[in-house]
């Protein structure tokens, strides 16, 4: 799945205004939208108000199922499309009326997402050192851990929650509090970009969200992962850790994840179903963003999950000392209720079937269905029996000790 992409880095002004358009419909299917696999191609929606006509258009084609994980079929990869890169600090809420930075910010955001199912974040100067430390000190923390003998494979994976004790700081790699911060930051001022393109409050997803700071004695939904590899990853599963197989690819299962890394290997797939290298000429500020099935839900599949995976042929080449990769999943918290009124308030047609379901009834359903997948006989990857089997977003949202 690994493609060749040019290596010069051509910097993207957040200034490209997408052209407006009238919001893309969602037909009545099952829980939760399409798979990225099966959906179509779809334009931006625009910030201009809703147009009485926009909600009159011709019904589409009943999307496949999103709720229920269906296999994605191999496609050849082609040329890497060029990300939109926007500015954390033009997305970013503010008092005072929006200015052109911020306006034209958010349509590149949300039109990257509907063309190409990923976006690019770019840090500013104060946090891309951090990331660039944060990598550093992974990467020495796995090979430690390996020279000692406790990570084995070629693999190793951390996973950090905001709030859980820890006992021996030896135990875990340096700069997760200060990672945790500059990544949820990050994710939380693009899930407010994506409300406001949907012509919603900027803090309309708030109230599914842990409060900020934690309260004393609460521990995050959100996690950090933190993973390395040393060696080939096999069957492009893995990429960044913890996520659930969708046959041959993964899908998140949150609102969001940020993903940083030290060398590209991340491959995603468009809504038409080709599969391109994602993370090409990124570099410790850039933060690549993809969606989760939460917020496929709770948008009526306005923004449907990514699917991505390792690229099939990856290797180390020149970067011999393994790939480390910084996730951050902005999760829901358990007892959240993922409901679709603000998006219907808003203007937008909402399919009779996205009804409400409380986060730990969708998370459960999702795991059913996703068990199903992994026991069919032609699927090669089976999850349990995957000697670097790691926690299921599932066990890390509902397990606190986890």
């Amino acid at each position: 799945m690994m493609i060749q992409h040019h290596h010069h880095r051509q910097h993207q002004q957040t200034s490209t205004t997408l052209p407006p358009h009238p919001v893309p419909l969602s037909t009545p299917a099952h829980r939760s939208p399409a798979t990225p696999s099966n959906t179509q191609s779809q334009p931006p929606l625009s910030l201009a108000p809703l147009s009485s006509s926009s909600h009159r258009l011709p019904p589409q084609p009943p999307p496949a199922l999103d709720h229920a994980i269906t296999p994605i079929a191999h496609h050849s990869a082609g040329p890497a499309p060029t990300l939109a890169r926007v500015r954390l600090s033009d997305i970013s809420p503010y008092d005072g009326a929006p200015g052109g930075p911020y306006v034209r910010a958010v349509e590149a955001l949300s039109g990257s997402l509907m063309r190409h199912n990923a976006a690019v974040i770019e840090l500013g100067s104060e946090e891309t050192p951090l990331m660039r430390c944060g990598l550093e000190a992974a990467r020495l923390y796995f090979r430690s851990r390996s020279q000692n003998g406790v990570v084995k494979g070629g693999r190793g994976v951390y996973m950090y929650r905001a709030g859980r004790p820890v006992e021996d700081w030896d135990s875990s790699p340096p700069c997760m509090t200060e990672i945790f911060r500059c990544m949820g930051k990050a994710a939380r001022s693009a899930l407010c970009a994506l409300a406001r393109h949907l012509r919603l409050r900027s803090d309309v997803f708030n109230q599914l969200l842990d409060d900020t700071p934690l309260p004393a004695g609460e521990v995050s939904s959100s996690v950090l992962v933190a993973t390395y590899s040393h060696s080939s990853l096999q069957n492009g599963k893995g990429a960044i850790g913890g996520g659930k197989p969708a046959a041959n690819g993964e899908v998140e299962k949150g609102l969001l994840t940020l993903i940083s890394s030290d060398s590209p290997v991340l491959q995603v797939c468009d809504p038409n179903g080709r599969w391109y290298l994602a993370d090409c000429g990124s570099a410790p500020g850039d933060l690549l963003l993809i969606t989760g099935k939460t917020l496929s839900h709770t948008t009526a599949g306005l923004h449907p999950a990514a699917s991505y995976r390792a690229a099939p042929d990856f290797s180390l080449g020149t970067n011999s000392g393994g790939r480390t990769s910084l996730a951050f999943r902005l999760m829901p918290q358990g007892n959240a209720i993922l409901d679709c009124s603000p998006i219907a308030a808003a203007g937008h047609v909402i399919p009779q079937s996205y009804v409400p379901i409380s986060v730990s009834q969708f998370m459960d359903d999702l795991s059913a269905e996703e068990d199903v997948v992994c026991n069919q006989p032609n699927n090669t990857y089976v999850a349990r029996n995957d000697m670097n089997k790691e926690p299921s977003l599932r066990s890390v949202l509902s397990d606190p000790l986890s």
